[in-house]
């Protein structure tokens, strides 16, 4: 057996300061556990020292690491991937993006000069999701490899919701491209239809100021929305429990966590019909997609949901089926095999 690789793994480990937990957490230790040696950055919240801090890591780690994980988003965050891969490549390290943005595809035709510079030269990129996979494929790409988001699913106790109502719960940073509000306005759209008993929670932190425009948009129309903050893991897998419906709002994803988190948990899982979700879930068999943005197909699927119990518990039950793949137990294999080249 090849000896196991020092890592260097740079990425936004910001939980502690209030954001969302990461892949950069959850992926390094569950690396660590197999017992590989890992250092993961950056925990700074200020962008500029963050980036700082990344390259300074990078030097001062180079001659002991074996291999450099970089988180690459697609946002402003792309910077930091782009400079990373650039001293990697000029101190010979071997590196791999782990392609996480949403909007990739879209990075892939404005930035094309940086993206074959970091992309071309990696050793593989990583795409969590076949939308990136085959995006990436479409621009020529062939060092690629799908290893997909993973969790432990021995951790999510699967409920059963026999009496399904309209308690719907929302899990995502407050950021404009999730399009909190939508949720709001649904709520709103139930109301109006009659469905006194709804109900929704929001968990997450604030990226944007999106949750205080959530929060005065809730207070104006007294509407039943109760917002959280960032919770830890357990809090929310706790507090899921007092919810039936899973909702999530974006415009931009890629194969967001909390939504495979909630199909292993039960909650029947409606989303709009963008970036990777497609390929996370089968309409009307694994989950409900519909158009972004569009509150009336969001009501109608919910209506639905409480229309048909029955069909309700065979999507959640096959949802659960389908994330069983996401455990780390099977995932780890793909990152060994990965990592040993």
């Amino acid at each position: 057996m090849k000896r196991k690789h020092n890592i260097l793994y740079i990425g936004n480990k910001l939980s502690k300061k209030g954001a969302t937990v990461t892949s950069i957490e959850t992926l390094g230790a569950f690396l660590q556990r197999e017992g590989y040696q890992v250092i993961t950055v950056s925990s700074k919240k200020n962008k500029v020292l963050r980036l700082l801090d990344m390259m300074w890591n990078t030097l001062c780690y180079s001659k002991r690491t074996s291999i450099v994980l970089i988180d690459t988003y697609s946002t402003t965050n792309f910077l930091y991937a782009v400079i990373i891969g650039s001293i990697c490549r000029t101190l010979g390290l071997p590196y791999i993006p782990i392609l996480r943005g949403g909007n990739l595809p879209s990075r892939l035709q404005k930035s094309s000069k940086q993206s074959n510079k970091l992309f071309g030269n990696a050793m593989t990129n990583v795409a969590p999701s076949h939308y990136l996979l085959e995006a990436f494929k479409k621009e020529g790409y062939t060092n690629l490899t799908y290893i997909p988001n993973t969790i432990e699913i021995e951790k999510y106790s699967f409920l059963f919701r026999k009496n399904i109502k309209p308690k719907l719960l929302w899990v995502r940073s407050f950021s404009e491209i999730y399009n909190p509000m939508l949720a709001l306005y649904v709520v709103e759209g139930l109301l109006k239809n009659g469905h006194t008993n709804t109900e929704l929670c929001m968990v997450g932190p604030d990226k944007d100021g999106s949750m205080e425009t959530c929060k005065a948009y809730a207070k104006q129309k007294n509407l039943p929305v109760t917002f959280t903050g960032g919770l830890a893991k357990k809090e929310w897998l706790q507090l899921s429990k007092d919810y039936d419906i899973f909702i999530n709002t974006t415009h931009v994803d890629n194969t967001p966590v909390s939504v495979i988190e909630a199909m292993a948990l039960g909650l029947p899982v409606i989303s709009t019909h963008v970036g990777g979700i497609p390929y996370l879930l089968t309409h009307d068999e694994t989950g409900v997609l519909v158009p972004p943005n569009s509150v009336a197909n969001f009501v109608t699927a919910i209506e639905r949901i409480l229309q048909n119990p029955e069909e309700t518990t065979a999507i959640a039950i096959k949802a659960r089926k389908t994330v069983e793949k996401f455990d780390w137990e099977e995932v780890k294999k793909q990152w060994i095999t990965v990592l040993q080249k």
